[in-house]
């Protein structure tokens, strides 16, 4: 389950700057990245709790909301997704999938089809914290929590790329 490729040489073009072809605008592309890192805030004390001196997926989720706001770079940004990234292989469980959220988060810089994996993560971060006949629900309502945040600007787009790509997503975003 873990190995499953999420993107694929032919993303869906709407997630596509404006600057390599696509037709996403910035203000899009930055409330894209807003509301990552607000999926992945939300479960970071997942990982903050037995990772308390690891610094490295708050920092990214710092960094993502410095892009955000232009007040970094996209290659700033990378190093601090490669970084969380780094943190997310050395935890397990619900810490690991957390990680993997900020860093995906904050990769949404780069590539705003990373939208997604911040997204699905923290939903994983969120049922692997949970006892296992609670599992399906508790992915259930951080599903529903993060639809709740999504700006009316991109809620159309961040819900049809769930439906195009949910499958990659192990099926999370049924909720």
């Amino acid at each position: 389950m873990d190995r499953q490729i999420i993107f694929t040489e032919s993303q869906y073009p709407r997630l596509v700057t404006v600057s390599r072809g696509g037709t996403l605008q910035d203000t899009e592309h930055r409330l894209l990245a807003v509301w990552a890192v607000d999926c992945a805030q939300h479960v970071l004390h997942l990982f903050e709790q037995t990772q308390p001196s690891d610094d490295r997926p708050r920092r990214a989720i710092e960094q993502a909301r410095a892009w955000a706001r232009g007040e970094i770079s996209i290659a700033q940004a990378r190093t601090a997704a490669f970084a969380a990234h780094s943190a997310a292989r050395e935890a397990f469980g619900a810490p690991k999938e957390a990680a993997r959220s900020a860093a995906h988060a904050v990769a949404v810089a780069h590539v705003a089809a990373h939208e997604l994996g911040a997204a699905a993560y923290a939903i994983r971060a969120a049922r692997a914290a949970t006892p296992e006949d609670e599992r399906e629900k508790a992915g259930r309502l951080e599903c529903q929590w993060q639809h709740a945040q999504l700006p009316i600007e991109i809620r159309k787009l961040v819900l049809d790329d769930q439906r195009l790509r949910n499958r990659k997503f192990w099926s999370l975003f049924d909720c």
